[in-house]
């Protein structure tokens, strides 16, 4: 205590007065962190995403590939296939019974990854009805040989969801890793697919009617056993045209393209070609599934050189250009 005059003045340490509120500081600043690191992760990502598309994203004018016979050369260690290089299927797409835009399957070209020939092919999906959009783009890469996935790319833009994927596969080491997000997991099979890839995997098998194809394929080990069931014969048309299609149900053990129990359906047509007349798949979030329905066919050239023979002698039994 300290005497000045007649009157005492006690000294009071701030400190105790400041102790709230450096507490209040304290704990705001700390629940703050989690936001603001969060947030700098997904600048971070996006500036990542947007470099991604930049190298792997399809420009304009690069669908469809427009390739003649003798751009495409036969190819003797590659798999019985019956799509080739240049072959680009269009769809009108449509949400329950309504018209809801248009989609394609691709296959651009022969691109090569460590060494090895690859397939390069995308799935494209726009429209929608009302504030309920869709833009979808999916991209996958698989082997000549082995029919093996190795990159898968999945760009979905959907009403209330958005989602931007990049899968690199190494069966060497059994390890898929995501490259737009530090994340990685085993793989499920040492010959993997995805949900694209298995659409034309399927069109290789011979797809008889009644069989139920069990396959431990799928890129992730929660999505396998994929069950391929050939359910029927059937004549579907489409644009004024009837095809004889082999209709077949896949079930991936995941929520993707053809989860469990969404019901989904692929009409090939009956012959050499395999082509994907009409697909069928549930989306969340709409009023009733997701329908592709053939609206063009450009024929591509199978690499396999039995498969390239069938090919053309499939074309001129239709009458088509040899």
């Amino acid at each position: 205590m300290v005497i000045k005059g007649r009157r005492s003045v006690r000294k009071v340490s701030v400190i105790p007065l400041l102790r709230p509120f450096v507490l209040v500081v304290a704990l705001l600043t700390t629940s703050l962190v989690p936001p603001l690191q969060a947030q700098e992760e997904r600048v971070l990502r996006d500036i990542l995403v947007d470099s991604l598309r930049s190298v792997y994203d399809i420009w304009e004018g690069q669908v469809p590939a427009v390739l003649e016979e003798g751009d495409v050369p036969v190819d003797q260690f590659a798999a019985p296939a019956p799509f080739g290089p240049g072959e680009h299927l269009e769809y009108k797409v449509k949400v329950g019974i309504f018209n809801a835009g248009d989609g394609y399957m691709s296959v651009l070209g022969i691109e090569e990854h460590e060494g090895s020939p690859v397939y390069r092919v995308n799935l494209g999906i726009k429209g929608g009805i009302g504030p309920a959009r869709v833009n979808d783009m999916y991209q996958t890469w698989f082997d000549v040989t082995t029919l093996q996935t190795w990159r898968y790319i999945r760009d979905i833009d959907e009403v209330g969801y958005q989602s931007y994927r990049h899968w690199e596969f190494y069966p060497e080491i059994m390890r898929w890793e995501r490259i737009d997000f530090d994340r990685g997991g085993d793989l499920g099979s040492a010959l993997p697919l995805d949900e694209i890839a298995f659409i034309y995997f399927i069109r290789t098998l011979p797809l008889e009617v009644g069989k139920t194809y069990t396959l431990n394929r799928y890129f992730k080990e929660e999505g396998n056993p994929v069950k391929v069931t050939v359910l029927r014969k059937d004549r579907r048309e489409t644009e004024g045209v009837f095809y004889n299609t082999i209709v077949v149900s896949p079930e991936i053990q995941t929520d993707g393209l053809f989860g469990q129990g969404g019901k989904g359906e692929i009409h090939f047509t009956d012959d050499e070609r395999r082509i994907p007349v009409y697909v069928k798949s549930d989306i969340p979030n709409f009023p009733g599934s997701l329908t592709l329905h053939l609206q063009s066919i450009t024929e591509g050239h199978p690499l396999n050189p039995v498969s390239r023979l069938a090919a053309k002698e499939g074309r001129a039994s239709r009458g088509g250009p040899d």
